[in-house]
């Protein structure tokens, strides 16, 4: 269906979470290193309420590089920011596009942004947050891509 793809992720009970929704969306979980927590193991995904894991398809690579390697960058990736006024529900998904969320503490590096603008969305806030969890701001799109979608896909949810 969808990618989803989480740069350095520093929590593991977020990236459980978010590995639950793309199992119930049957997406595809990309997990670029480092991490901030150790490598993933069933234990830390256990503690974020993921009993099924290991049917989930997810990638580990070791750097955006060898990520980009094998996904390589097309208008098909989109990168969640606070530093653009693109607003996702303004994008047009489409079926296996790339969704990029960064680390919880930190974003997307600058220099991924940079190199991607036109790729760049954000969820609106109507006031002064500095951001959303990571685990609803991937929520947010990959619905909103669902629901662009849907039809296309329904044969998905039988």
């Amino acid at each position: 269906m969808f990618n989803i793809v989480l740069h350095e992720p520093r929590i593991p009970g977020n990236v459980g979470t978010i590995g639950r929704l793309a199992f119930a969306l049957n997406c595809k979980l990309h997990l670029i290193k480092p991490y901030g927590f150790g490598e993933i193991t069933e234990k830390e995904v256990r503690r974020a309420g993921l009993d099924y894991w290991f049917d989930l398809e997810v990638y580990e690579y070791e750097n955006i590089e060898a990520f980009w390697a094998k996904h390589p960058l097309d208008d098909r990736h989109f990168f969640a920011t606070t530093k653009t006024d693109k607003v996702y529900f303004e994008a047009d998904f489409e079926e296996n596009d790339f969704f990029y969320f960064g680390r919880e503490d930190a974003g997307l590096p600058e220099h991924i942004l940079k190199k991607n603008k036109e790729g760049c969305i954000t969820i609106p806030m109507t006031n002064n947050a500095r951001s959303l969890n990571i685990a609803n701001s991937v929520s947010i799109v990959a619905y909103e891509a669902l629901r662009q979608n849907f039809k296309g896909l329904k044969k998905s949810f039988s």
